[in-house]
C-alpha cells in the first residue's frame, strides 16, 4: 500500500511515487521491500530483517532512519508482540510488515484524523500515537481491579486472586518494558541527527514522549501498588495465622493442667485415698471444670481470646 500525506492520507499506486514531490506512506512485505528496495533511494544495502526484531527502537544512519515495533497485545499482553521494521528519510516512511499491524494502525488514522497542516511529522506522530491510544483506560482498569482486590483483603475475606494479580503484576511490567522503548525512539526521533524533520514540526515528538512519560510512570506505580497488596495480603495471612496459634495455644493451655490430673490419677496406686473415697470422681469432675472455666476467665480478661 502507497499512501501521499496530504490533508488526509491519499492512497496512490508504486508507480506514482516517482512522479510526486510530496511526503509519502508506504506499506510492503518484506518480499515486496527487497524486490523495491531500490525504488526508495535510501541507500540501505541489506534490508530490516524481520525474524530479528525483539525490540521497539531506532537507528541513525548515514542518509536514513531505520528502526523497528515490538507492540504488546493489548487483549493479551503475555502473548505474542506484533513485529514489523521501518525506513524513513526527509521523503517518507516505509513500513515492512508481514504481520498486518502497520496497516491496522494506519487504517484506524484514515478513518479519524483530517489534517490541517499535513507533514510526515504529524503522520508518525498519529501513527505513534494509535499504539498507545487506549493504554490510559486499560491502566484504569487494571486500577479498578487492584482496587476490587484491595478491598477484598480489608474485609477479610479468603477469596484473594493471588494467580491475578500476578498476572496483573506481569502485564504491567510488559507495559512499562514498551513505554521505556517507546520513549527512547521517541527521542531519537525528536534529536533529528539528520535533518529529516523540520525544527517547528519536532513539538510533535515531544507531545508525544510527554504522554508516553505520564503513561510510564502511572504503570510504575501500579506495579508498586500490586507490590503494595501483595506485602499487604501476605500480613494478612501471618494475622489469621498468629491467631490459629493463639487459639491452638489457649486450648493446650487450658488442657494441661487437665491433663496432669489425668495422669496423676491414672496412676492407681494402692493407697491413693482418693481411689476409695466416694466423691473422689465428682470432685475431679468439678475441679476439672473450674480450672476451665477459670483458665477463660484469666485469658478474657488479659485480652487473649
Amino acid at each position: 500500500m502507497f499512501y501521499l500525506i496530504e490533508e488526509t492520507l491519499k492512497e496512490i499506486k508504486k508507480e506514482d511515487l516517482k512522479t510526486t514531490d510530496k511526503q509519502y506512506v508506504a506499506v510492503l512485505s518484506s518480499d515486496e521491500w527487497k524486490q523495491d528496495l531500490d525504488m526508495f533511494e535510501m541507500g540501505i544495502d541489506i534490508g530490516p530483517d524481520l525474524s530479528e526484531i525483539f525490540t521497539t527502537k531506532a537507528e541513525v544512519n548515514y542518509d536514513s532512519l531505520t528502526g523497528s515495533f515490538s507492540i504488546p497485545n493489548r487483549n493479551d499482553l503475555s502473548g505474542t508482540d506484533s513485529k514489523f521494521a521501518f525506513v524513513l528519510d526527509e521523503k517518507g516512511i516505509v513500513f515492512i510488515d508481514d504481520s498486518g499491524k502497520a496497516e491496522e494502525l494506519i487504517t484506524n488514522i484514515l478513518r479519524v484524523k483530517k489534517w490541517k497542516f499535513p507533514s510526515l511529522e504529524r503522520f508518525i506522530y498519529d501513527f505513534l500515537d494509535q499504539i498507545v491510544i487506549d493504554d490510559l483506560r486499560l491502566m484504569e482498569k487494571y486500577e479498578c481491579e487492584l482496587d476490587s482486590m484491595e478491598k477484598t483483603i480489608m474485609d477479610g475475606k479468603d477469596s484473594f486472586p493471588s494467580v491475578r494479580l500476578n498476572d496483573i503484576r506481569n502485564d504491567i511490567r510488559n507495559l512499562r518494558i514498551h513505554y521505556e522503548q517507546l520513549l527512547d525512539l521517541g527521542q531519537e526521533l525528536e534529536e533529528n541527527e539528520n535533518n529529516f524533520f523540520k525544527q517547528k514540526n519536532l513539538r510533535y515528538f515531544r507531545l508525544f514522549l510527554n504522554r508516553v512519560s505520564r503513561l510510564h510512570d502511572y504503570s510504575a506505580s501500579l506495579r508498586d501498588y500490586t507490590m503494595q497488596l501483595r506485602d499487604q495480603y501476605k500480613a494478612h495471612l501471618d494475622i489469621k495465622q498468629n491467631s490459629i496459634m493463639t487459639i491452638l495455644t489457649v486450648v493446650t493451655t487450658i488442657f494441661m493442667p487437665l491433663t496432669l490430673i489425668v495422669g496423676w490419677y491414672g496412676m492407681n496406686f494402692r493407697y491413693m485415698p482418693e481411689l476409695e473415697w466416694r466423691w473422689g470422681y465428682p470432685l475431679i469432675i468439678v475441679v476439672s471444670i473450674l480450672i476451665a472455666v477459670g483458665c477463660l476467665l484469666f485469658f478474657k480478661k488479659k485480652k487473649w481470646l
